[in-house]
């Protein structure tokens, strides 16, 4: 059975106040609560993998004893107490003295995973985190915002990787009492909130509560005695099983999802699917209003007009649909019981025209939501392409398929020295100023010497951590010699390096550098000018080319030809992406044009001055300026894509920007260099952050929502 209750031993009265801080993730990107927590103990920090409830629980004692009489601890803990207040105060935030007469209204956050911190790992990937970005920015502007997903209690899967580099996945239960999660209470003392009838039988939902600076995010969970064996298990693993699971899980979240709010008295005007895994909570709502006697078309139009959709990839495995008869017996009792909601009803609103006998969840959600975008300029465009079936009277150019280009936390991705960079240049409250005009351009004169000596502090501290981690692996037997080596303990701190991290899909294209091996070999192993590249990821449980493509290069880690200048960074998770985007020289991003929506990972690495070279697809197709990094040149019409961008980014690497970087001054500064590292940074931050993109959402969709005001769309046909 899991603790519901966190394992923190008994503090000093004078800081006790660590407790409540260990439990709001606000501490997360808080580089004063940080700095706190590591003051206690900084390996017992780095070993716990930066996790305070854990340090909080397996430090000595006396050390916090110690903690309680040390004047200098307690001026750091006592401002720390001030600014927590601070940011749960709902008064003087963006959101209140721009929309006051809106601050009542409540957005609802649904999502089938978010990434919020390594230490609640129910997240997969750029879905998760770009969830958690979102959740973490609406705090920061004060958005009055609820956020409902799932617990899955094992999380994605760790990842471990045999002798010839193929993943095998395990399954580990994690500790709830080191997590910030709280059980939400009832009012009718049972341990669940709601019931939901699916499959003939009803399941019992509880929820998980978790504090994201302001923002409440509620974790749906089905593992009670009082349900059946089945059904216990349901929210195991994130995104595991077969069809079967996935849509039970996707009709707890929609449905279970909207039951628990009303549980809990929240009532929200503005409901947000983050990808189609929600809609159901849109046919729950749908299902409330003709229950209650509203009109079918009526219920319709005002389930839309308060329903905003994003969808977040053009890739088609990415868009769940099940048959007509899984959802029937999934969903029996919704027309069985109810009065004008029949079952064709339910079928028309997820037909797909070209998919006879399925019902899409995308379809479903975007026929429910007056607004829809998706999460790049380019990735619009090419949403309006694939969905245009959907509105056949239209121009595929009209489809009414906006965008929002995703953006990334700030304050959670940007390394600690390059905010010491920034503190010195603009002033230690450079934080509050970043919407003033020309602000970003003042980073274009950031001193080289200083920006320089912060990065090489996040490579060396990269370098330790591959060092380190590979060591563990190995005195714990999960490695043997040749794959201590494949993880990197012969990579050289000072050379250039290359990171390349990301889910390993095939479009993706991981092994893409590896087309040419003699011309890749002479750029690797060059004793004046060598490079290396890291790789990190993880390939889907079911997806087996993806597993191939991993293992590929997971092979030329042991090849000598390459002197042990490729790695791959085993179980990829926030806490491995921190250091990377932080510790390497430039982001490597190889989709295939155009089956990347956004990517938000270069986004990351230009937050800390790392530039990117990568294919003109998803934000990099709007954001390459010629200044901030490098281009792949779009394919000539009819050409093969793999050898044409093989081609041009071996020509890239060799001419432009191993030399680049490779140029010193006397002082050992690549000053060019890092007049790209300056460029990459006013790029993130002027125009791709998180910040940016609440806000766009606020203006363009929120706020038109809660007014009640209409897009003017029709919906999909039926």
């Amino acid at each position: 059975m899991i603790s519901q209750q966190t394992r923190i031993p008994y503090l000093p009265a004078r800081i006790e106040g660590l407790a409540a801080i260990a439990m709001n993730l606000w501490w997360s990107w808080s580089r004063e609560a940080r700095a706190l927590f590591q003051s206690i103990d900084e390996p017992l920090w780095h070993d716990t993998r930066h996790n305070p409830l854990e340090l909080l629980c397996r430090v000595d004692p006396a050390r916090i004893a110690a903690c309680a009489s040390d004047s200098g601890f307690l001026r750091r803990y006592d401002d720390v107490m001030e600014r927590m207040a601070h940011e749960a105060d709902h008064g003087d935030t963006w959101f209140a003295r721009n929309y006051p007469d809106l601050n009542g209204g409540t957005v609802a956050y649904f999502c089938a995973e978010f990434g919020l911190h390594n230490s609640v790992p129910i997240y997969s990937g750029g879905l998760g985190v770009l969830a958690g970005d979102h959740c973490k920015s609406a705090s920061d502007l004060g958005v009055p915002m609820v956020g409902v997903g799932l617990f899955y209690r094992k999380g994605y899967f760790d990842q471990r990787l045999t002798l010839d580099g193929w993943q095998e996945d395990s399954d580990v239960e994690y500790d709830v009492s080191a997590t910030p999660l709280v059980p939400a209470g009832g009012s009718n003392h049972q341990p669940w909130l709601t019931t939901v009838q699916t499959f003939g039988r009803p399941v019992h939902v509880r929820a998980w509560k978790m504090m994201v600076g302001r923002v409440p995010i509620y974790l749906l969970d089905t593992n009670l005695e009082a349900n059946h064996p089945e059904d216990r298990g349901l929210m195991n693993k994130l995104y595991a099983g077969g069809p079967d699971l996935r849509l039970r899980q996707e009709w707890i979240l929609g449905v279970g999802g909207v039951r628990v709010l009303r549980a809990m008295g929240v009532n929200p005007a503005v409901w947000h699917a983050n990808e189609g895994h929600a809609a159901f909570m849109m046919v729950e709502r749908l299902r409330e209003l003709t229950a209650s006697g509203v009109p079918y078309a009526d219920a319709v139009d005002q389930v839309r007009s308060q329903s905003v959709f994003t969808t977040h990839t053009p890739v088609p495995a990415g868009h769940d649909a099940f048959t007509n008869d899984q959802i029937e017996a999934c969903a029996g009792q919704v027309w069985k019981e109810e009065k004008g909601f029949d079952k064709e009803a339910l079928f028309a609103l997820g037909a797909h025209p070209a998919l006879p006998g399925q019902f899409h969840m995308t379809v479903t959600a975007m026929r429910l939501s007056a607004r829809v975008n998706g999460v790049s300029r380019r990735h619009g465009q090419v949403s309006r392409n694939i969905w245009r079936e959907l509105w056949p009277n239209r121009h595929w150019e009209a489809v009414p398929i906006g965008h929002v280009t995703n953006g990334v936390h700030l304050a959670t991705w940007m390394a600690t020295p390059i905010m010491a960079v920034l503190d010195q240049h603009l002033g230690a409250n450079w934080g509050d100023r970043l919407e003033e005009p020309g602000f970003w351009d003042q980073v274009l004169t950031l001193d080289h010497a200083k920006f320089w000596e912060a990065h090489l502090r996040q490579k060396r501290a990269l370098s330790n951590f591959i060092r380190e981690d590979a060591r563990r692996r190995f005195a714990g037997q999960l490695k043997e010699a040749a794959q201590v080596v494949g993880a990197g303990t012969l990579l050289d701190p000072m050379a250039f390096t290359i990171g390349f991290a990301r889910r390993f899909a095939t479009y993706k294209r991981a092994n893409l550098i590896f087309r040419n091996i003699p011309r890749l070999r002479r750029l690797l192993v060059d004793p004046w000018r060598p490079v290396q590249i890291i790789f990190a990821g993880k390939a889907h449980p079911a997806d087996n080319p993806g597993k191939e493509v991993l293992q590929s290069v997971y092979q030329f880690t042991r090849d000598p030809a390459f002197e042990g200048r490729v790695a791959f960074l085993e179980d990829y998770d926030m806490h491995l992406a921190h250091l990377l985007v932080q510790g390497v020289d430039i982001w490597l991003n190889l989709p295939r044009v155009p089956l990347e929506a956004s990517g938000t990972s270069g986004m990351k690495a230009g937050l800390n001055g790392v530039p990117q070279l990568s294919t003109l697809d998803g934000w990099w197709q709007e954001g390459y300026d010629g200044l901030s990094g490098w281009a792949i040149s779009p394919v000539p019409e009819d050409g093969d894509a793999d050898a044409s961008d093989a081609g041009d980014l071996y020509r890239l690497l060799e001419d432009q920007i191993v030399p680049l970087y490779y140029t010193r001054n006397a002082q050992g500064v690549p000053l060019g260099w890092v007049e790209k590292m300056r460029h990459a940074l006013r790029l993130a931050g002027s125009r791709f952050t998180a910040r940016r993109m609440l806000r766009e959402y606020v203006q363009e969709y929120y706020a038109p929502a809660i007014h009640g005001e209409t897009s003017g769309d029709d919906p999909p046909t039926a």
